[in-house]
């Protein structure tokens, strides 16, 4: 059997390749590096919040207003590798950035979801996305991310929106 065993079982359809582990993404691939350095600004507004550990960005470009982002301010790409210090902000600021997203846009729930997966973005970041009243139902749950395709929000509301939770903040 040519497959590749997990967990004790073999997975005779799958080829070895599709289980390689990608190179590591280094600061200087990362595009959250990037835009925490201010090289390559991923949101158009200002940032939200800068914390110790963390920074609050609009996520950009989106379909959804308000959908936020907590950036750890160092690179990372696994939950696990979060120093204690990081784990007790970031307890704080999402359940600060829930509340204010709640109360700012009158959202029916948020969901918060962290992958740091996609090429580029292998750096631990958390989105936190208000749901709105009457999303369609193919974008309820993990459906949501299909929003973060084509045109969005446009980049004056984001700025807009963003000096205005920053001040709640």
């Amino acid at each position: 059997m040519s497959g590749v065993a997990l967990s004790g079982i073999a997975h005779a359809s799958l080829p070895r390749a599709q289980f390689a582990v990608p190179p590591k993404e280094t600061e200087a691939d990362c595009y959250s590096c990037q835009s925490n350095a201010g090289v390559r600004r991923i949101s158009p507004g200002p940032p939200i919040f800068t914390g110790t550990y963390w920074l609050v960005e609009h996520a950009y470009p989106c379909k959804i207003r308000g959908w936020l982002v907590l950036v750890l301010r160092r690179h990372c790409d696994a939950v696990h590798e979060l120093t204690e210090g990081e784990f007790s902000e970031l307890s704080s600021l999402l359940s600060r950035t829930t509340r204010v997203l709640a109360e700012v846009l009158r959202c029916e729930k948020e969901y918060v979801a962290q992958f740091a997966e996609a090429e580029h973005f292998h750096h631990v970041h958390f989105h936190v996305i208000p749901k709105p009243l009457g999303l369609p139902s193919e974008e309820i749950g993990p459906g949501v991310f299909v929003n973060l395709r084509g045109d969005g929000v446009p980049e004056d509301e984001v700025n807009e929106l963003c000096k205005g939770l920053a001040a709640r903040f």
